[in-house]
């Protein structure tokens, strides 16, 4: 939770994660950041930390919705500052600009944003969109949380998912690709999980299948909402317990694979619709999403990918 600094009230903003609240944090006058320790996507405490570095006019809280009980920086000892009171934090806050400590945080918030901003490689475009995209690429490239990409089709999933993969410490392993649209649906299990040799008429040999080929590295399952149904509860499992089964084998094998999947569908709507399976497994693929923006959405970019065509 966000709580924007207000001369008349303090409203209150929710996000669903802490890579929204990282990106709310860039777009204004913040007075107290509320963290629960159990964020689906990155770690409290390092999200506390960066925050507290780059925006040392925000509070940070850190709650644990796992306890009844308030912590030992939680929602009880916020309730109690006496200079959080109506009128005192906004004479705390002003008096914690001035000190040169945090003139020097905010020259390092300015350069850490500019690096933060600069394109991706192979990615074109500085306008407000894109440069979230590059935040929102470098906050999480160094994890293993599951990445949605979601936009347009020719606005760059891939690019995107590359990216997260070349800056992350996997960058040495594979980048496998999977596009569920291309794949006839009797054999998308089959590709995905690997067969022994015998699983089925014209398996002659054993076969790995993408996901131990990335062992290591990341998967990127492009087109996910074309995903067949069966394969889906699969899928699924295979993101709760990181084991893979061949078809054909009665083993399982844990693998340390990152997975990004792309789409251009709505699947929030897909799965109402049914054609994509309930929000275990959209939830499951969404939890960290990056949205890429319609070119239309950042005309200022056209020129610079005109001149990049052109002279390619």
């Amino acid at each position: 939770m966000l709580s924007r600094l207000d001369p008349g009230h303090r409203p209150v903003y929710e996000a669903s994660g802490g890579a929204e609240a990282r990106a709310k944090l860039d777009g204004g006058n913040w007075q107290i950041l509320i963290l629960d320790r159990q964020l689906p996507d990155l770690d409290a405490e390092e999200l506390a930390q960066i925050t507290e570095r780059l925006y040392p006019g925000v509070q940070v809280v850190l709650v644990d919705s796992r306890s009844d009980a308030d912590t030992e920086h939680g929602l009880g000892n916020l309730r109690q500052k006496p200079e959080w009171s109506e009128g005192g934090l906004h004479s705390v806050t002003r008096h914690s600009t001035n000190r040169p400590e945090i003139i020097q945080r905010h020259s390092e918030k300015n350069q850490v944003d500019k690096d933060n901003d600069a394109p991706l490689p192979e990615m074109i475009g500085d306008t407000e969109p894109m440069r979230h995209v590059y935040r929102m690429v470098r906050l999480v490239a160094q994890r293993s949380t599951t990445v949605l990409i979601t936009g347009p089709t020719g606005s760059g999933k891939e690019l995107v998912a590359r990216a997260i993969h070349q800056l992350s410490d996997r960058s040495g392993n594979a980048f496998s690709v999977l596009n569920c649209a291309a794949i006839p649906e009797g054999l998308i299990e089959s590709e995905l999980f690997g067969y022994v040799r015998g699983a089925f008429t014209g398996a002659a040999q054993t076969y790995a299948g993408r996901i131990l080929a990335a062992q290591g590295g990341t998967l990127f399952l492009d087109e996910i909402g074309e995903l067949p149904l069966n394969a889906q509860s699969k899928l699924l499992r295979f993101l709760e317990q990181k084991e893979v089964q061949r078809l054909g084998s009665a083993e399982t094998t844990r693998v340390d694979v990152r997975v990004v999947a792309a789409t251009n569908l709505d699947l929030a709507a897909a799965v109402e619709r049914g054609s994509f399976r309930a929000a275990d497994l959209f939830f499951q693929l969404c939890a960290f999403p990056i949205g890429l923006a319609p070119l239309a959405d950042r005309a200022a970019d056209i020129l610079k990918l005109t001149v990049f065509f052109l002279r390619r």
